[in-house]
């Protein structure tokens, strides 16, 4: 179903003329290698959820280009974060409070020329409620729904519910103790 989604997106001729800049760059090309949500790349994932953002605004007739842009670059943080989850981080600092930020500072980084002010607040507003403002464009809602739906199969692997909620570290010290 997934790569089923990936695969119709980049056949979409539409689609793809509003997001090539982006996906023919070598920064998200190589966010095919970072895992994201446990069987899903972080490429794959920033695809689905723009494609399908896309396709929701575009049968409304709403801002489906800023919706596309939005939804490819919501997750473009720095470094693959599930590869630092056993570092001392503050609750507030971790990587679901952050990364929506540090997504918005690396596009308007990256691709200047594709940012205005409703790509920049679907970015930045996408974790809501985790981050506490909530999107102030109905696009920013859409990708905000399809991020969440796109990434409920965390919710079936009970073994890596921790890491989600911050508690790696925790269950980390609780399987060392549990060794001694």
């Amino acid at each position: 179903m997934k790569k089923k989604i990936v695969d119709e997106a980049l056949e979409d001729k539409d689609y793809y003329n509003i997001v090539n800049p982006i996906l023919n760059s070598n920064m998200i090309k190589e966010r095919k290698n970072w895992v994201h949500h446990e069987d899903v790349s972080l490429y794959d994932h920033l695809v689905m959820v723009s494609y399908l953002s896309y396709k929701i605004c575009k049968k409304r007739n709403w801002d489906y280009k800023a919706a596309a842009i939005g939804g490819l670059l919501h997750d473009f943080y720095s470094r693959p974060w599930q590869e630092h989850t056993l570092e001392k981080t503050l609750f507030f600092k971790q990587h679901g409070f952050v990364h929506a930020k540090e997504a918005s500072l690396n596009a308007n980084n990256y691709f200047p020329d594709l940012m205005n002010d409703k790509v920049s607040n679907i970015i930045e507003r996408h974790m809501f409620p985790l981050n506490i403002k909530p999107p102030k464009y109905k696009e920013g809602w859409v990708v905000t729904y399809v991020d969440k739906k796109v990434s409920m199969n965390i919710l079936f692997n009970v073994r890596s519910l921790p890491k989600y909620l911050g508690l790696s570290r925790f269950m980390h010290k609780v399987k060392r103790n549990k060794r001694k």
